[in-house]
């Protein structure tokens, strides 16, 4: 039986929420006095106190490992050159394939491109953004020297199928962290998984340098090595006999003192912001299975822990009157923070097919996705962060609960 819809927002009803939902206040006092006291040293002993390869960033990168089980970490200046330098360390032949996630960031994917090879892009599995050991496994060749894995909103990729994959094949992988700090998997830290990993620090993300900033890290001691003369121009960093200046051709991907001491004062904060999110993701989840039928919250797998960057809700639009997209834009106008869509796929961008031309490679039938489609129709998402409560998470329920009985057949 279908419901009427005359009270929802969009036709005129008064909204679930009117005010607007809390700004995320991710740097506070600590991160000031941490900023502060670098300039007040500066101003003491120099300018080059706010330099590079400092002190600050060698503690930070030492804590950031720790964090993760323990390894080698490499701050650099952004999430994309993160990306960039753990793909440089894995020395890819340039003109080789390196399969890339079809639903990312396009700084998660041109990285490939910018180290001079082809991107491949490994469709979604059927029933998420994420791609799988059977999409990746479609797209190998003798040609592929690389794998990237991005894990997204805060959900980890299913990583055990994908390693045995790409050990079997002797293929290195890369994952792209940028959006689960301090997610595990099966009781492992996300980003200990794979062979080297990337994660952005950009303003955005769970923690943060400032503005931008980025991280490396990886257990193997001699890809450090090669990670950090990746992001340093080249320099002998770890050589101990270099004869002539710089080893290799190398972009400038430093992190300098102060977001290094912006990163500290976030990482000891991380553990209680994921937490926080995941409180509020939670119930929300809760309350979607008790008391919706054809909207459910995307949540990590049993044995997992994720991180929720955003809210990913699953719509059953059979069980609607309207499409995905309308009661997308109904629950809107109730007064939440919600879009119907996250197709983010690089390999359909202008940048690529122009790469793609000016190179003489073909975008033949490997770059069909048949997945991303199909799972991009059944979500949309809803901004989340650690500064929600349950009224943020209440209020959420309610627009769904109200939009779905006026829509429900």
């Amino acid at each position: 039986m279908q419901n009427t819809n005359e009270q929802l927002a969009i036709n005129g009803g008064e909204a679930v929420r009117t005010t607007p939902f809390p700004p995320r206040k991710l740097f506070g006092r600590d991160e000031k006095d941490a900023v502060m006291s670098l300039f007040d040293e500066a101003m003491e002993k120099g300018h080059q106190v706010l330099g590079y390869n400092g002190p600050q960033e060698e503690a930070y990168c030492k804590e950031f490992a720790d964090f993760l089980g323990g390894g080698f970490a490499d701050g650099v200046n952004s999430g994309t050159n993160a990306v960039y330098v753990a793909l440089r360390a894995l020395e890819p032949e340039p003109g080789s394939e390196v399969i890339v996630p079809a639903i990312s960031d396009p700084g998660g994917v041109m990285p490939a491109a910018i180290c001079g090879c082809v991107p491949v892009p490994a469709d979604t599995i059927e029933d998420y953004y994420t791609i799988g050991a059977e999409q990746i496994e479609a797209k190998i060749t003798d040609k592929t020297s690389a794998i990237i894995v991005a894990h997204i909103a805060g959900i980890p990729a299913d990583m055990d199928p994908i390693m045995e994959l790409a050990n079997s094949r002797g293929i290195p992988v890369v994952e792209d962290c940028a959006q689960i700090h301090g997610a595990k998997y099966k009781g492992r830290m996300v980003g200990t998984l794979g062979t080297i990993s990337s994660f952005s620090l950009m303003f955005g993300k769970h923690h943060a340098t400032g503005g931008q900033g980025g991280m490396v890290f990886t257990k193997d001691e001699e890809l450090y090595w090669k990670a950090r003369r990746y992001a340093d121009r080249g320099k002998p960093i770890g050589i101990d006999d270099a004869p002539n200046g710089n080893v290799v051709a190398a972009l400038n991907c430093n992190m300098d003192e102060l977001h290094a001491a912006i990163g500290r004062v976030q990482l000891r904060k991380l553990d209680d912001i994921a937490s926080r999110r995941r409180t509020v993701a939670k119930s929300i989840a809760e309350s979607c299975r008790g008391e919706l039928k054809s909207i459910q919250l995307k949540e990590e797998p049993a044995d997992c822990e994720g991180v929720y960057w955003f809210l990913v809700f699953k719509c059953d639009s059979s069980l609607l009157t309207v499409s995905k997209e309308d009661f997308v834009k109904a629950v809107e106008a109730e007064g939440i923070p919600v879009c119907p869509t996250y197709k983010h796929v690089p390999v359909r961008m202008e940048w690529m097919g122009k790469y793609m031309q000016q190179n003489g490679w073909a975008m033949d039938g490997r770059y069909d996705l048949t997945n991303v489609d199909k799972v991009d129709d059944m979500y949309f998402n809803c901004g989340l962060h650690e500064d929600f409560t349950q009224a943020e998470a209440d209020d959420i329920v309610a627009a769904l609960k109200k939009v779905e009985a006026a829509y429900l057949k």
